[in-house]
């Protein structure tokens, strides 16, 4: 049906501009559109997963709140289970750049969904960077497959965009020495209750980041409970919770890296994050943007499709170059991060919020379009627009993306 990472399958992607005499259309914004061979293999590959996998039943995944776990399993098949994993686990080592790309084209299907398999790879991505050589055999093998998947714990009740100030304690008691004993809670955590294992940020020193650890805690770990799913407004796909620890004791060996580098790795984490939701934003504008151009040169209003109209025309042109800007920021601050560049923070927090913010108003711009029936579930983009907004608050609100960048420049 698809063919995996690695294979050929080149031979019917993209197109050569040299064959158009003129480019119109959506195509004058084409995703592929200065991607190398392979990257142009992985958005077909990608894409045409979503479009027959995804689209189909994301309508039915919103309303009943199902996960559609088995969906994402075959989703692994192609290689998308370890994205930046290397290979020798079962990964498929491929840049940041490359994975904006696939996680774009995913995001077409559903955003729910492929926000989940984000947070996912970011995890796994995690142990592979900063796991000892044990860690990653006995973790990422199965990650890479998703028959095991994971959640990323940061974010407390207390401690939102002050994550540094988490108060959630790992100690090693005299009774358990090979063992930390973990107390405390943590909020809106993605997937909980059904992940495998929680990628958990909690203070084993004192105050302020230095003091925080990170610890790996399977699900079926003794003191470990999650609340009560939480009532969303969007990515009704996928569970939402608080992880709950009670005298929760996890092996030594299950901590990545040493004592008081967890805060490090949690931002280093989440500098992928910011442009794997970017990603997830561009994804929902460009197919809301594709359901608009086509129903206003079908919709007829005063003896006309609106889209002969100059105002149509103008708010075409605008949600055109939005989408635009998002994905040259996005595939600029993905290359920078590739690189190991110094200015890699301030760039992803730059096309983080870039790319969210004018993916919410793209997305918002093709539901006005669509008068009163952008309003109903029928045409999804609703669906669109409620997955997105909430992509502007999380891995760091955008305000918060603005303090990094504002005070990297005064600095």
């Amino acid at each position: 049906m698809y063919r995996a990472i690695g294979k050929s399958t080149r031979s019917f992607l993209g197109y050569s501009t040299r064959s158009f005499s003129r480019v119109v259309g959506s195509d004058i914004i084409s995703p592929l559109i200065g991607l190398n061979d392979d990257q142009k293999e992985f958005y077909t590959l990608a894409k045409g997963f979503a479009d027959k996998e995804m689209a189909p039943y994301a309508a039915k995944w919103d309303e009943e709140a199902v996960f559609p776990r088995d969906t994402l399993q075959k989703c692994a098949e192609l290689g998308f289970g370890g994205i930046f994993v290397k290979e020798d686990v079962g990964g498929s080592a491929l840049s940041r750049l490359d994975t904006t790309v696939i996680v774009e084209a995913l995001a077409t299907g559903c955003v729910g969904t492929t926000a989940m398999l984000t947070i996912h790879n970011m995890c796994a991505g995690m142990i592979d960077k900063f796991g000892s050589p044990e860690q990653r055999q006995q973790w990422l093998p199965k990650m890479c497959t998703l028959d095991t998947m994971a959640s990323y714990c940061l974010t407390e009740p207390g401690s939102g965009s002050d994550a540094a100030s988490l108060q959630t304690t790992a100690v090693i008691d005299p009774k358990y020495p090979d063992h930390y004993t973990i107390n405390g809670g943590k909020a809106f955590i993605s997937g909980a209750g059904m992940s495998d294992l929680y990628v958990v940020m909690c203070r084993t020193g004192g105050s302020g980041p230095r003091g925080i650890s990170c610890l790996l805690v399977p699900k079926d770990t003794p003191g470990l409970s999650f609340g009560a799913d939480e009532k969303k407004m969007g990515w009704k796909v996928q569970p939402t919770r608080q992880v709950i620890f009670e005298d929760c004791r996890v092996p030594v060996s299950n901590r990545l890296g040493d004592e008081g580098q967890g805060f490090a790795m949690a931002m280093t984490g989440l500098d992928g994050g910011r442009l794997n939701i970017g990603a997830c934003s561009l994804g929902a504008a460009q197919a809301s943007f594709d359901i608009a151009l086509g129903y206003i040169k079908e919709r007829k209003q005063f003896s006309k499709a609106i889209s002969e109209y100059q105002a149509t025309q103008f708010k075409v042109a605008d949600m055109a170059a939005n989408i635009n800007v998002m994905r040259l920021s996005l595939r600029n601050a993905a290359a920078l991060l590739d690189e190991g560049h110094p200015a890699a923070t301030a760039h992803c927090a730059m096309a983080k919020r870039t790319a969210t913010d004018y993916g919410f108003n793209v997305v918002n711009d093709a539901l006005q379009l669509h008068g009163g029936y952008g309003y109903l579930k029928d045409y999804h983009i609703e669906r669109y627009l409620r997955d997105c907004r909430v992509h502007q608050i999380l891995e760091g609100t955008n305000q918060i993306m603005s303090h990094i960048v504002g005070r990297s420049l005064v600095a």
